[in-house]
């Protein structure tokens, strides 16, 4: 919540020194700012969400909230980057004279805001993925103070005024670098992906060396959020084994996948002699 505070008055801070100074730069980062107050009010609402219990009408409950409010920011960054771009070669070819002095003191105080806000939001970010999209917002937006900075200094001892939109498309492309690769992640699980840092090729070779199994097949593997992964799949065995053998298998496959693939929620159909399809992949 200080977080959201912080930037809802930067924000007001920067739309009203943008217009006076003219400086398209203070305002990208006012927009910028903007989008950091939506995306953390979203990340809020998604943590609370993720919170609540299952049910009978929500058996995973809200546990894909937070991925929902990351593709969501990282999306909002990229949009947002590129009107910069165009507005930033627009102003590049009509340059305007620009008040540096309040641009200056301006992205101080957005450096300082967000600066904090960085700090209280780094150690969730390092575990959680839609903490991490609102990490990533408001670091990007203290580096694009940083760079509004500069550039009201260059604008004021030197009168480049041209640096206003070079900077603005900077920060743009940036903006598109760092949003691109959250996006990704977040697409990749709501899409039910495997996980690219799980080799199912692995998985099927690791489970064969139990000597009761004979193969392991239609397989499906996908995160539920960032802290679950599941494998689903039917497992052939060379014996028609009692409930009691299939515990004790059972046990041993959902140590190895575990251990070796990080994988915690197992959900295996045993098979003896079934005339179905034993590909890997199977398609439902």
């Amino acid at each position: 919540m200080i977080s959201i505070l912080l930037n809802i008055v930067i924000t007001a801070a920067q739309v009203v020194g943008g217009l006076i100074s003219g400086s398209l730069s203070l305002l990208s980062d006012a927009l910028h700012n903007f989008s950091d107050v939506l995306s953390l009010i979203i990340s809020f609402i998604a943590n609370k969400l993720s919170s609540k219990e299952a049910s009978v009408s929500k058996t995973f409950g809200y546990k894909r909230a937070e991925i929902i409010a990351a593709f969501i920011n990282a999306a909002s960054l990229i949009v947002i980057a590129v009107l910069l771009i165009k507005e930033a070669v627009h102003r590049f070819l009509n340059p305007q004279t620009i008040d540096s002095t309040l641009v200056i003191w301006l992205a101080v105080l957005a450096i300082v805001g967000n600066g904090f806000s960085v700090l209280l939001m780094k150690a969730d970010s390092k575990t959680n993925m839609n903490m991490r999209s609102a990490y990533l917002h408001l670091f990007t937006d203290m580096l694009a103070s940083v760079a509004v900075l500069i550039g009201g200094l260059l604008m004021k001892y030197y009168q480049l005024y041209w640096v206003d939109s070079v900077l603005t498309a900077g920060i743009a492309i940036y903006l598109i670098v760092v949003g691109y690769d959250l996006l990704k992640s977040s697409f990749n699980v709501l899409m039910l992906f495997t996980p690219h840092d799980i080799v199912i090729k692995d998985i099927v070779e690791t489970v064969c060396k139990i000597k009761e199994v004979k193969n392991i097949h239609h397989i499906h593997i996908w995160q539920l959020n960032e802290l679950e992964v599941h494998l689903e799949a039917h497992v052939e065995f060379y014996e028609n084994i009692s409930l009691s053998e299939f515990d004790a298998v059972l046990t041993k496959i959902e140590k190895v996948a575990n251990d070796e693939f990080n994988i915690n929620h197992i959900n295996i159909q045993p098979e003896f002699n079934r005339k179905d399809p034993k590909d890997i992949i199977v398609q439902d």
